[in-house]
């Protein structure tokens, strides 16, 4: 019975916890820090994001670009799906690819968010 009543809060709990709104998503997103927690040899140094200075841009629009070194080196669009974002990238070819970004955490002006895979990388960026 108290494991019945221990899952029944839990779940409660968790309908409870509420998305991201769009709007917190939306804008600038400066990189502070970029980890690679399966390579921390490969995570990127404090002097290189002062150099490059990456950040990711969230329009109201669905539309979603990363900007590095002044370049776009990634762009498509994006759906918010609770805590997460899907992103459908547009390839040069003209294909799609379709992976989410995990938000970690977001609190003010401050995201850390997280992709999976073979590249996975973990971002803190600040908000513009």
């Amino acid at each position: 019975m108290r494991l019945l009543t221990a899952s029944i809060i839990c779940l409660i709990l968790v309908g409870c916890i509420s998305g991201i709104k769009p709007e917190q998503l939306q804008g600038r997103w400066n990189y502070v820090r970029v980890e690679k927690p399966d390579s921390p040899s490969d995570s990127v140094t404090r002097a290189e994001l002062e150099d490059k200075k990456p950040y990711i841009e969230l329009k109201p629009d669905g539309k979603l670009q990363i900007i590095w070194g002044g370049q776009v080196l990634s762009h498509g669009t994006y759906e918010l799906q609770g805590k997460n974002i899907q992103f459908t990238e547009a390839l040069p070819d003209g294909k799609k690819r379709k992976f989410p970004f995990y938000i970690q955490d977001m609190t003010g002006k401050k995201m850390v968010f997280e992709t999976v895979g073979a590249d996975a990388s973990r971002v803190t960026a600040l908000k513009q």
